[in-house]
């Protein structure tokens, strides 16, 4: 067995290993009496902050704070990624998405292990301007989503252009440094202000947030070359990606956490599977980048009006290939299912759970029992968002090539 293999091997049996010693141990529950009173007592604590903030109610901060939470919000950056692909940034891109895969699935675990509470409201006034928000508001508090994301993707952005371009000099280093303090500031107290989060969440975000962007500069590198030449990397990332969905904690009360979750570890998993495919193709150190002769803004424009609607077909028929290929797969192989949202027919095969209860990430007791069934609406989502992300890498580019955009 050769090194590689090795590694890889000696990776994924060290996640079961852990998977199976944790649910033995109960070690969610465990925690989360630990942790979850502090948490709530300092949430509750924090209101008279909260308040004080908020006191300085105006319609301009409304406006400011909840367009910066939409900026820096998943739907934007789910948005923004396939941009920073088409644009020839294919590096920054493909670390970006990696990065943001691996913020979402640590905040949403710490939320629903930690299971505390957002501020309440009344007496906090809560400001959800868009479906977004509402959704974000039905989560858990601990920690701040939208500060770890920006200080980490903001962060890595930062060394990104600092390293890779011709910019240099110590006045820009602390511009740049001083403009994403700024902005993670504005994020963290927009936060507050709206009434989503307390003091100890965004705090609790921000230092999560350091500790992951520190990491990542140290082994971006490393995880680039696997993803860009290593060996077996589809293969490895598939089971990764598999075990990642039963790696995931059950939350007190139901969220959506584990839905986002899901998501992008399945745009993770088409990202590494579409770039294995297409690196020396389409996603090179030395590919046409935007405002160069090679890419003009006119022919971005044309990318764009292209790749947008094509990724939203993909992702159509991902999810509606998923709906009719999983159900009969697991009636082939006897696997017991039930579908939360996606195919009405399957609502009410198994009565012993409510439908909340086996909408969240338990599953990992399901692998394990005849008289669970699992929430087929987890492998329908992996699967439509492995499809948009790989049309993102490997198709859109084929067709940009075919058209000479």
């Amino acid at each position: 067995m050769d090194a590689a293999a090795l590694w890889q091997g000696t990776a994924l049996a060290g996640i079961l290993f852990w998977l199976l010693s944790a649910s033995y141990l109960n070690a969610t529950r465990k925690l989360r009496s630990f942790l979850q009173p502090w948490v709530s007592h300092h949430v509750e604590t924090g209101i008279p902050i909260i308040l004080q903030i908020q006191s300085y109610r105006l319609g301009f901060l409304d406006a400011l704070f909840s367009g910066l939470s939409c900026v820096v919000s998943v739907p934007f950056y789910t948005a923004f990624l396939p941009l920073l692909f088409w644009s020839g940034h294919g590096k920054l891109a493909r670390q970006m998405t990696l990065l943001m895969a691996s913020c979402d699935y640590l905040g949403n675990c710490i939320k629903d292990v930690v299971s505390a509470p957002r501020p309440a409201s009344p007496p906090v006034r809560r400001v959800t301007t868009t479906k977004d928000e509402e959704d974000n508001a039905s989560e858990y508090g601990l920690p701040s989503s939208h500060t770890l994301n920006t200080v980490c993707l903001s962060g890595y952005l930062l060394h990104y252009v600092l390293i890779h371009t011709q910019i240099q000099g110590a006045y820009v280093n602390f511009l740049g440094v001083s403009l994403a303090c700024l902005l993670v500031a504005l994020i963290g107290l927009g936060r507050i202000y709206l009434g989503m989060h307390s003091l100890v969440d965004v705090l609790g975000g921000l230092l999560l947030g350091l500790g992951v962007l520190a990491l990542w500069l140290t082994v971006d590198e490393y995880i680039d070359s696997f993803v860009v030449s290593g060996q077996n990397v589809t293969s490895f990332w598939a089971a990764l990606s598999f075990l990642l969905l039963f790696a995931y904690p059950t939350p007190e009360l139901p969220t959506p956490s584990f839905e986002y979750h899901t998501a992008f570890n399945g745009v993770a998993f088409g990202i590494v599977a579409g770039i294995q495919q297409t690196y020396h193709q389409f996603h090179h150190d030395s590919v046409q980048r935007l405002f160069s002769p090679e890419l003009t803004m006119l022919a971005f424009v044309g990318r764009m009006l292209l790749g947008i609607p094509t990724i939203l077909v993909v992702k159509f028929c991902s999810k509606a290939l998923a709906k009719w290929t999983l159900p009969v797969l697991s009636s082939t192989l006897g696997i017991p299912i039930k579908s939360t949202a996606y195919i009405p027919t399957l609502n009410g095969s198994i009565k012993t759970k409510s439908p909340d209860k086996l909408k969240q990430g338990g599953y990992l007791q399901k692998l394990f029992s005849q008289h669970e069934a699992f929430d087929v609406d987890t492998g329908i989502r992996f699967l439509q968002y492995a499809g948009l992300a790989w049309s993102v890498v490997d198709l859109v580019p084929s067709l940009f090539s075919y058209l000479n955009l």
